[in-house]
């Protein structure tokens, strides 16, 4: 069988979109802030 073209991993995931890597810039910061006021139910992946 051949791979699927779009796969990544857990780990990468959480490192680069996760909520404690959003807090450590500005720009994550007002990501975070942008999307808890448009009353998302998840801020970051899970």
């Amino acid at each position: 069988m051949t791979k699927r073209t779009l796969e990544g991993t857990r780990r990468k995931k959480r490192r680069t979109s996760g909520f404690r890597a959003r807090m450590r810039s500005a720009t994550g910061r007002r990501v975070i802030r942008t999307r808890r006021r448009r009353g998302r139910a998840r801020l970051t992946t899970a």
